[in-house]
């Protein structure tokens, strides 16, 4: 087995075949952007890949939040400051590697939910296998309030879930 990622923002321990990443931003309510979270979850599903000794992967959070996906205040100043070019390569550079990471994952990903999972979090929740709510969590899909639709691939993923969260 090789040795585990580093990480910034999140926490990776394996117990047995099962590794726990748990992101550690609960500053930022486990925001997805503006840390460094996308880098960690990429590096943690590329690992579990590489690494024939785990059999699954739960995500969860630290603190009061799953993940309160994007940081509104970030992508609002990003988004008043950039191109629809620069805003569609900083898409594709960062939040979009979800998605692609999540889809090459060979391992089981559960989502342990274990409080808000809201917009880009929601999305990563539809996105895991199993989705696991504890009695704190809330799940929603708040591109719209915003005027946005998701960025991560997240109406395409919600679709396809055959069964309620």
């Amino acid at each position: 087995m090789s040795g585990l990622p580093t990480l910034k923002d999140a926490a990776l321990e394996l117990e047995g075949r099962v590794a726990v990443l748990t992101f550690k931003r609960d500053d930022m309510r486990n925001a997805l952007s503006g840390t460094s979270l996308i880098d960690d979850l990429c590096a943690t599903l590329e690992w579990t890949n590489a690494c024939a000794d785990v059999s699954v992967l739960i995500i969860t959070g630290a603190g009061a939040a799953f993940s309160a996906g994007g940081n509104i205040k970030a992508m609002r100043e990003r988004a008043l400051s950039s191109t629809a070019a620069e805003m569609e390569d900083y898409y594709r550079r960062n939040i979009q590697r979800i998605p692609r990471a999540m889809k090459a994952a060979e391992v089981a990903v559960i989502a342990a939910v274990n409080g808000p999972a809201i917009g880009a979090g929601f999305d990563l929740a539809n996105m895991c296998d199993i989705r696991i709510g504890s009695v704190n969590a809330q799940f929603g899909e708040t591109f719209v309030n915003l005027g946005l639709m998701a960025g991560d691939g997240g109406g395409w993923f919600r679709a396809r879930r055959s069964s309620p969260l």
